[in-house]
Protein backbone atom coordinates (compact mmCIF):
# COMPACT_ATOMS: atom_id res chain seq x y z
CA UNK A 1 0.00 0.00 0.00
CA UNK A 2 1.07 3.88 -0.56
CA UNK A 3 -0.30 7.01 0.62
CA UNK A 4 -0.07 9.50 -2.17
CA UNK A 5 -0.70 13.66 -1.28
CA UNK A 6 -1.38 15.75 -4.17
CA UNK A 7 0.13 19.32 -4.16
CA UNK A 8 -2.98 20.93 -3.16
CA UNK A 9 -3.89 18.16 -0.94
CA UNK A 10 -0.43 19.22 0.92
CA UNK A 11 -1.44 23.22 0.49
CA UNK A 12 -4.91 22.15 2.04
CA UNK A 13 -3.34 20.08 5.33
CA UNK A 14 -0.99 23.28 5.68
CA UNK A 15 -3.69 25.49 5.42
CA UNK A 16 -6.52 23.89 7.07
CA UNK A 17 -5.75 21.81 9.63
CA UNK A 18 -1.63 24.01 10.20
CA UNK A 19 0.37 20.92 9.34
CA UNK A 20 3.68 22.35 9.38
CA UNK A 21 7.47 20.46 9.27
CA UNK A 22 7.50 17.58 11.93
CA UNK A 23 3.92 17.01 12.16
CA UNK A 24 2.44 13.47 11.78
CA UNK A 25 -1.07 13.15 9.64
CA UNK A 26 -2.98 10.07 10.18
CA UNK A 27 -5.64 8.12 8.33
CA UNK A 28 -7.95 6.24 10.15
CA UNK A 29 -10.92 3.57 9.93
CA UNK A 30 -14.00 5.70 11.27
CA UNK A 31 -17.19 4.01 12.47
CA UNK A 32 -20.18 5.42 10.52
CA UNK A 33 -20.43 7.36 6.99
CA UNK A 34 -19.71 5.14 3.76
CA UNK A 35 -16.33 4.84 1.42
CA UNK A 36 -16.09 3.21 -1.66
CA UNK A 37 -14.52 0.24 0.19
CA UNK A 38 -16.80 -0.56 3.42
CA UNK A 39 -20.46 0.50 3.68
CA UNK A 40 -20.79 2.40 7.03
CA UNK A 41 -17.66 3.12 7.83
CA UNK A 42 -15.60 6.22 6.36
CA UNK A 43 -11.99 7.77 6.22
CA UNK A 44 -10.69 10.01 8.88
CA UNK A 45 -7.90 12.18 9.31
CA UNK A 46 -6.35 13.75 12.61
CA UNK A 47 -3.34 15.10 13.55
CA UNK A 48 -1.75 13.04 16.31
CA UNK A 49 1.73 11.68 17.12
CA UNK A 50 1.79 7.86 15.76
CA UNK A 51 1.39 4.41 17.85
CA UNK A 52 2.75 2.27 15.33
CA UNK A 53 3.63 2.74 12.27
CA UNK A 54 2.31 0.82 9.13
CA UNK A 55 2.39 2.81 5.83
CA UNK A 56 3.91 6.82 5.45
CA UNK A 57 4.98 9.48 3.07
CA UNK A 58 6.67 12.46 4.44
CA UNK A 59 6.44 15.26 2.01
CA UNK A 60 7.73 18.75 3.16
CA UNK A 61 8.76 17.28 6.75
CA UNK A 62 4.84 16.13 7.52
CA UNK A 63 4.50 12.68 8.14
CA UNK A 64 0.90 11.20 6.26
CA UNK A 65 0.27 7.85 7.82
CA UNK A 66 -1.71 4.76 8.87
CA UNK A 67 -1.59 2.68 11.93
CA UNK A 68 -1.40 -0.99 11.85
CA UNK A 69 -4.62 -1.12 13.14
CA UNK A 70 -6.53 0.52 10.20
CA UNK A 71 -4.51 -1.57 7.26
CA UNK A 72 -7.87 -3.57 7.21
CA UNK A 73 -9.52 -0.80 5.94
CA UNK A 74 -7.79 0.12 2.93
CA UNK A 75 -7.71 -3.84 1.26
CA UNK A 76 -5.24 -4.25 -0.66
CA UNK A 77 -5.38 -0.34 -2.22
CA UNK A 78 -3.81 2.42 -2.51
CA UNK A 79 -4.67 5.75 -1.20
CA UNK A 80 -4.39 8.85 -3.09
CA UNK A 81 -4.92 12.67 -1.28
CA UNK A 82 -6.14 15.04 -3.58
CA UNK A 83 -8.92 18.26 -3.43
CA UNK A 84 -11.79 18.69 -5.28
CA UNK A 85 -11.70 21.36 -7.76
CA UNK A 86 -15.43 22.19 -7.24
CA UNK A 87 -15.48 22.44 -3.39
CA UNK A 88 -11.56 22.38 -2.38
CA UNK A 89 -12.24 20.28 0.38
CA UNK A 90 -10.23 16.73 0.21
CA UNK A 91 -11.16 14.02 -1.69
CA UNK A 92 -10.08 10.45 -1.09
CA UNK A 93 -9.39 7.84 -4.35
CA UNK A 94 -8.49 4.69 -4.49
CA UNK A 95 -6.86 1.75 -6.31
CA UNK A 96 -6.57 -1.73 -5.95
CA UNK A 97 -3.00 -2.96 -5.38
CA UNK A 98 -1.66 -5.06 -8.92
CA UNK A 99 -0.19 -8.27 -7.20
Amino acid sequence: MNINVSENAVHWFKHEMDATSGDYVRFFARYGGSSPLHDGFSLGITKENPDEIAIETVIDGIHYYVEERDLWFFDKHNLHVDTDPTNKELAFHYNQLVE
